[in-house]
């Protein structure tokens, strides 16, 4: 931290299930129930046919390969990732799905030796193995020293945000929310009587309102606010209005830093009100090398984003985003080219916001653009 201002990581969807589990030391069941894939070691497979062998097995901090490096470098306050996957023993595969990621709890050190302050668990696969599956995830995490958000064996637990402290007696409230709109579905909502999530039935003024409540309600002075959304598809850089107007009523209420996640790809940056809308942060760290569709959006490509933010005000202070690409399941370097590449679609595609390929390699807010277009996306 540097004076009055907090840095913050974070990225889009970690899922350590799957493909990624059996890699590691302790891989758990690779039996699937998908159309076409039965054996989750078939996706490792999947990626050494593009990219070459990968080792097996791996130590804990193969999947997040560089970007541990640039997290040291850069030292942030607070780590939040979107957790999206169940950590359980569990074969009760949950019904009427057609993907479902687990990774073995014995293998929770490739999640722990990022650090991560927080883990976002209201999304729309940490209920894949059932409510019994969420109660061993949240145990599981617990065990291990992590605390999540979005999800808990109550709806107050569930709503609950995480809070981080940070230095002369501040704290960042990390509020996690999973919409319908993902794939969340209502019946996957805590109850009285059953772990669940954190749900958002709609995008809806008076969903956007009840949101405000509650931050307003929990929040102190000195606090940050930050409202981690799973929301929207998984593909296409335009975000739907109901999303740009609910980022910005909960920005209106007083909610300092929107962190948006579910899509496969990074997805436009928005600067409203001098507060940050990150829409979709993509894919951080999965097992999808190797499938074919969509290549036109290098979902191969990740962004690390490092949010500093004033203390005293909410303000964005800076924004700097540090490119990966995804080789042999684990995180590299991205090549200047498709740093090149992300720069110029994430400055096409985020209205009133330009971005900079900075001389280290990463990118960065350069200045505002002369005249606002209107939307976001095209």
């Amino acid at each position: 931290m540097d004076g009055g201002a907090v840095t913050l990581f974070l990225c889009g969807d970690v899922m350590l299930g799957r493909g990624v589990d059996q890699i590691l030391p302790r891989p758990g069941s690779p039996e699937l129930r998908e159309d076409h894939v039965r054996d989750a070691r078939t996706y490792v497979r999947l990626a050494e046919s593009v990219h070459g062998p990968v080792p097996a097995p791996v130590d804990p901090s193969w999947p997040w390969g560089e970007a541990l490096r640039w997290l040291e470098r850069y030292a942030p306050d607070v780590r939040i990732v979107n957790l999206e996957t169940s950590v359980t023993r569990s074969d009760a595969f949950a019904p009427g799905k057609a993907i479902h990621y687990r990774m073995h709890p014995a293998n929770l050190p490739a999640l722990t030796v990022a650090r991560p302050d927080v883990c976002v668990l209201a999304n729309n696969h940490v209920l894949d193995f059932g409510r019994p599956g969420l109660e061993e995830t949240l145990d599981s995490l617990e065990r291990a020293g992590l605390r999540a958000a979005g999800a808990g064996r109550s709806p107050a637990e569930a709503c609950a945000p995480v809070a981080v402290p940070v230095p002369a007696d501040g704290r960042v409230l990390v509020f996690a929310l999973g919409a319908r709109s993902a794939g969340v579905p209502s019946a996957w909502a805590a109850t009285p009587r059953a772990a669940g999530v954190a749900h958002l039935p709609e995008l809806s003024a008076d969903t956007a309102a009840a949101v405000v409540r509650h931050v307003r309600e929990t929040r102190r002075p000195g606090d940050l606010a930050v409202v981690s959304v799973h929301w929207g598809s998984n593909w296409g850089y335009r975000v739907p209005r109901d999303q740009i107007r609910f980022a910005r009523l909960l920005v209106d209420g007083g909610v300092d830093l929107v962190h948006g996640h579910s899509s496969h790809h990074p997805r436009p940056v928005e600067v409203y009100r001098d507060r940050l809308v990150l829409y979709g942060c993509g894919d951080f760290i999965d097992d999808y090398e190797g499938i074919s569709g969509y290549e036109e959006y290098r979902d191969d490509l990740r962004i690390a984003y490092l949010v500093t933010v004033e203390r005293d005000t909410g303000r964005l202070a800076g924004l700097r985003m540090l490119p990966l690409r995804a080789r042999r399941l684990r995180l590299e370097p991205a090549p200047d080219e498709d740093r090149v590449w992300l720069r110029t679609v994430l400055d096409r595609i985020s209205d009133g916001v330009h971005i900079a390929l900075d001389t280290d390699g990463t990118l960065a807010l350069g200045q505002p653009a002369a005249t606002p277009r209107t939307g976001t996306g095209p």
